[in-house]
């Protein structure tokens, strides 16, 4: 089984494209429909996938064995739902969904001070969607999410001729660390940058904290620059609700400056707790603690 994420997510060309259609010509609930199929097709077949979510359900969260091989299916159709809703708010469907929050106040705060922003999320719910709860206020335009070129570059082109306009930008991890300049470029017009602390690639720097039980390796670089910028730095996660509702939580970091070790403590408190109100939305699909039989 895969100890470490690959740096990809699943997917093809072929099946957004064919996603896309259904979307179009039936509707959301049309496209949840397909979903069954799709997330039958995982369940059975993704064998690392499935073994890895297994087991954050029977040894992160305690569920019984019949319990946990349930919740997989719940979870793949989870995650097939996020998906779906992150291609339909893209393609200029955003009112098909209602959206509540929980800590805005604090982003407003932040978006007053004009002075820039570091918003830390994780593969939970879907964080993908974050700047349409954002573009709106204060007229905020700089929006910059950073992420990295092996998300399938043509996947993402292709989504880009479908989408509506939008502020996002993306910045791209580079192996010669160009990418930190473009942040503290972001930063400084007095923009907003999202960034995932939950994946590190093989090969690069990381912190190790107890999270949901067991220690467990986070990358060390949003920590790092999040606790030496003086910016404020977010705690942010955009969870599904009940039928098309979106929740948008936000909490704000406190670690002390050049403390990396003290954010990430805060980071995975706050992970642990939006878990708690919603355990199926966890999108990690490999070996997280590197403990599983």
């Amino acid at each position: 089984m895969a100890t470490e994420w690959e740096g990809k997510s699943k997917g093809t060309l072929l099946g957004y494209k064919i996603y896309i259609f259904v979307l179009k010509n039936f509707g959301v609930n049309g496209a949840y429909l397909l979903l069954h199929t799709i997330v039958l097709y995982y369940f059975l077949f993704s064998w690392r996938g499935s073994k890895a979510v297994y087991q954050y359900f029977r040894k992160r969260l305690g569920y019984s064995r019949f319990k946990s091989i349930i919740s997989i299916y719940k979870n793949y159709y989870k995650l097939g739902q996020t998906l779906s809703d992150r291609v339909t708010v893209s393609t200029g469907l955003q009112e098909t969904f209602d959206y509540t929050h929980d800590g805005m106040e604090k982003i407003d705060a932040l978006l007053k001070k004009k002075k820039g922003g570091i918003l830390i999320s994780g593969h939970v719910g879907n964080f993908e969607i974050s700047h349409y709860f954002l573009e709106n206020r204060y007229s905020i335009s700089k929006i910059s999410m950073v992420t990295t070129p092996a998300e399938q570059e043509h996947i993402s082109a292709y989504l880009d001729k479908m989408s509506t306009a939008t502020s996002l930008e993306l910045i791209l991890v580079k192996d010669d660390m160009s990418h930190i300049f473009e942040i503290h470029a972001a930063l400084e017009r007095g923009g907003l940058v999202v960034i995932t602390g939950d994946r590190y690639l093989p090969g690069s720097k990381y912190l190790t904290e107890k999270f949901m039980g067991a220690p467990a390796k986070f990358p060390l670089g949003p920590f790092r620059l999040a606790s030496r910028l003086k910016v404020p730095v977010l705690f942010v996660y955009v969870m599904k609700g009940k039928k098309r509702n979106y929740q948008l939580y936000a909490r704000t970091a406190e670690a002390k400056e050049l403390d990396a070790q003290g954010m990430l403590k805060e980071y995975t408190e706050s992970m642990e707790w939006v878990l708690k109100k919603y355990p199926l939305q966890w999108f990690n699909y490999f070996d997280f603690w590197e403990d599983y039989s």
